[in-house]
């Protein structure tokens, strides 16, 4: 894939040069379609405001980022935004804007007036996860969505892991199955990581899985699949897809769908770990954080009433 094919017309003849070494960048399909949105956006901006958008100038991406704030953008896209319009000027052979003290400050000041608090979505934990699955019909559709529910939680995955999953990345053992991820957000270039998958009395995940593969005829390559409304089965399903699935498992339970994600229900396994008083270690040997600083925000979280300093006198 070339850059021109990522950006499609936006792209000016000036970057098209550029366009193999952007496809060989160590970047993930994700940051690459974020990134052409951001460009594309940044070119339409700059042509309705008649200035070059390459080379820009250091006082255009401040306006910009200004401009995009007054929009009521977050933080974090203004910040990728300029990220993704620096990068193309790297690749294009321009002075990027990392050092600017122009576009620096406008984000220093962008921090300051919209904060960094991320705006986190709501975990999906195990007794809504339960509720979710117990909702879900006795269909093709509904037992497919209560596997990849289940196997998610269980698997603490993300939705670009859950939809890239094959039949054999199983391996079936006593008490559960080992899980390998051939690749992930956290091992890019494609080591390899395994993990342990329980079935468990609650969850059952690995019940769900056996139950969909044999309704859907499934023994070989991809676990999830797309299901038409007469029951055909097609090809493996987009980490859209995921998304649709949560949001749409959280609504039969009569929970508002925006405050669901794919994240929901990685974001529920450590959550529920943490709650059960799992250890943060334990956890991450599942959820595979590099970070434990970041395993602990969840942790942290999921005690701050459970062991709360008021308990003996308030």
């Amino acid at each position: 894939m070339t850059l021109q094919t990522l950006f499609s017309e936006t792209i000016p003849a000036g970057l098209q040069g550029a366009s193999d070494r952007l496809a060989l960048a160590a970047r993930s399909p994700a940051t690459l379609r974020a990134y052409r949105t951001d460009w594309s956006a940044f070119v339409a901006w700059c042509h309705a405001q008649d200035v070059t958008a390459l080379p820009a100038q250091p006082e255009t991406v401040s306006a910009w980022i200004t401009s995009r704030l007054e929009q009521g953008r977050k933080a974090a896209t203004l910040a990728r935004g300029v990220a993704a319009v620096s990068c193309a000027h790297e690749l294009a052979g321009f002075k990027s804007f990392s050092r600017s003290r122009v576009v620096q400050d406008a984000l220093r000041g962008m921090r300051r007036t919209l904060g960094t608090a991320p705006t986190r979505k709501a975990p999906a934990t195990v007794d809504l996860l339960r509720r979710m699955l117990n909702v879900q019909p006795n269909t093709l559709i509904g037992l497919r969505n209560r596997a990849l529910l289940a196997l998610g939680f269980a698997g603490a995955l993300r939705r670009s892991e859950l939809v890239t999953l094959e039949v054999t990345d199983l391996v079936p053992q006593e008490g559960g199955a080992l899980l390998t991820l051939r690749r992930s957000k956290t091992d890019p270039y494609g080591s390899g990581q395994t993990i342990g998958i329980l079935n468990g009395s609650t969850i059952r995940a690995l019940d769900h899985i056996a139950t969909w593969c044999e309704a859907a005829g499934i023994t070989s390559g991809r676990l999830f699949r797309s299901v038409d409304r007469h029951g055909r089965i097609g090809r493996s399903l987009s980490d859209r897809s995921v998304v649709r699935i949560i949001k749409g498992a959280a609504e039969a339970v009569g929970l508002d769908p925006e405050r669901f994600s794919g994240h929901s229900l990685r974001a529920g396994f450590v959550t529920s770990g943490a709650e059960a008083g799992a250890d943060a270690l334990l956890i991450a040997e599942t959820s595979r954080h590099q970070s434990i600083d970041v395993l602990r925000t969840y942790v942290r979280r999921a005690s701050l009433l459970k062991n709360h300093a008021g308990h003996r006198f308030l």
